[in-house]
C-alpha cells in the first residue's frame, strides 16, 4: 500500500488530506483521510516543510493502514539540490518518519539544481518533476509514471488535491 498528501490553506487553518492505494496502476482509492488545524508556521520561502510537514504527520497520524505503507508521495520536492544535501519536503517527511518509508516528491514546477527527473505524462508538454528520498529518482519517476490516468497529473494525486480543497462548512 501507498499513501499520498496534499494540504490547503485558508487563513490560519490548513486541511491535510491523504489518499491510501494498494498498487502504483489503481485507479480509485482504498480509503481517504483528512484533518484540519491551525497553520503550525508562516510560510517562509525554501523552508516549506515548517508549514507543511506538521500537516502531513497529522492526517498520517490517522491512518489505520499505516503499518502497512511501503512508500509516500508529497506534493514538492524531496531535495531541493542535485546532491542531496539540502532537504525539500519530501527529504523531511522521510527523516521525520526514521527513514522507514521512500518518499517521493513530484512538483509542477521547477525548481534550479533540484536534480529532478521531467516526466511528461499524457498529451502534456509541460513535465511533472519528481524527486526520492530513501528510493532512487529513476524507480520514483518509474512509479509516478505508472500511476493510472490520461493527463499530466495522476488520478490519486488529483483526488488527494480534491480532498485537500474540501472544507468543512
Amino acid at each position: 500500500m501507498y499513501a499520498c498528501f496534499d494540504v490547503d490553506y485558508r487563513e490560519n487553518r490548513a486541511r491535510s488530506a491523504c489518499v491510501v492505494f494498494d498498487e502504483w496502476t489503481d485507479e480509485v482509492e482504498r480509503a481517504r483521510y483528512s484533518v484540519e488545524l491551525d497553520v503550525p508556521a508562516p510560510y517562509t520561502p525554501g523552508a516549506l516543510f515548517e508549514r507543511e510537514l506538521p500537516c502531513l504527520l497529522a492526517v498520517l497520524e490517522t491512518v489505520s493502514e499505516r503499518a502497512q505503507l511501503r512508500g509516500l508521495i508529497v506534493d514538492g520536492y524531496a531535495w531541493l539540490d542535485s546532491a542531496q544535501t539540502r532537504a525539500g519536503l519530501g527529504a523531511h517527511l522521510w527523516s521525520a518518519l526514521e527513514c522507514s518509508l521512500p518518499v517521493i516528491g513530484v512538483a509542477k514546477n521547477p525548481f534550479a539544481d533540484a536534480g529532478a527527473i521531467e516526466l511528461l505524462r499524457g498529451q502534456s508538454a509541460k513535465p511533472l518533476y519528481v524527486t526520492g528520498a530513501g528510493i532512487a529518482t529513476s524507480d520514483a519517476a518509474d512509479r509516478i509514471a505508472k500511476m493510472a490516468g490520461e493527463f499530466r497529473i495522476p488520478t490519486l494525486l488529483r483526488h488527494v488535491d480534491q480532498l485537500s480543497r474540501r472544507w468543512a462548512t
